[in-house]
């Protein structure tokens, strides 16, 4: 029984290490090129927006890992446990941006109240990395909540991925676009492996029309705090 527990602890202190580590790794990794300070909170910020999935998911039931961090790409958690519905789904995928948005505005309110010119930068940071999550295209957070809409909707995500490329040439847009390809597929094509049968979508229209204004909602004023906060910054 001792080495059982001990087997136990020793997998939820190996949980701990890894985000911990990971974190690390990556506020190190940003330091070189943004400096310690930003670096700790950008990080921060993150693991808030990640900590927002991961609090939902197990308030859902589901099996999920903690954390994992990768310096320039970002975070993720892994669910261990498919959701049982796509309102688990978008549930999940909104928690995320709503807590890293609550994060943010902390950032800037204390920005406002300190004339801190490192809060202010962070919190457009902490702004514009939701906003850009919320990019209606699977695997984004946006394309895992507008799948209770309809799966269609991935397609308006593909023209505001094609206009970011163009505009920042980021090799990342490009991962997002590969890790794309089978979910765009899947709506055309119902045997995709990466298609859900249709009793996955059963959920009454009030619920998509909830999710629709709260997604709307969200992506609008990450919209206008991002235009503001940018608007703010010193040049």
């Amino acid at each position: 029984m001792k080495w059982l527990l001990l087997l136990l602890s020793a997998g939820k202190l190996g949980k701990i290490a890894l985000t911990g580590g990971t974190m690390l790794l990556s506020m190190v990794t940003y330091s070189f090129v943004f400096g310690w300070r930003y670096s700790v909170g950008f990080v921060l910020l993150i693991f808030l927006h990640e900590m927002g999935h991961f609090l939902a998911a197990r308030q859902r039931g589901l099996n999920v890992g903690a954390p994992t961090f990768i310096p320039f790409v970002g975070a993720w958690i892994q669910l261990k446990d498919l959701p049982h519905d796509v309102e688990t789904e978008a549930y999940v995928g909104i928690a995320g941006p709503v807590a890293g948005t609550l994060a943010s505005m902390v950032c800037y309110y204390a920005a406002e109240s300190y004339e801190s010119r490192l809060l202010l930068a962070l919190a457009y940071a902490g702004f514009m990395l939701n906003l850009f999550n919320l990019i209606p295209l699977s695997p984004l957070d946006g394309g895992r909540i507008t799948a209770i809409i309809s799966p269609k909707v991935w397609w308006a995500g593909v023209p505001i991925l094609v206009g970011l490329f163009f505009w920042i040439t980021s090799p990342m847009l490009l991962l997002i676009a590969i890790l794309a390809l089978p979910h765009l597929w899947s709506t055309i094509r119902k045997d995709s492996a990466m298609a859900m049968p249709d009793r996955y979508y059963d959920v009454p229209v009030s619920t998509r029309w909830n999710y629709a204004f709260y997604y709307l909602g969200l992506a609008g004023y990450l919209g206008i705090m991002s235009y503001q906060t940018h608007r703010m910054l010193p040049g």
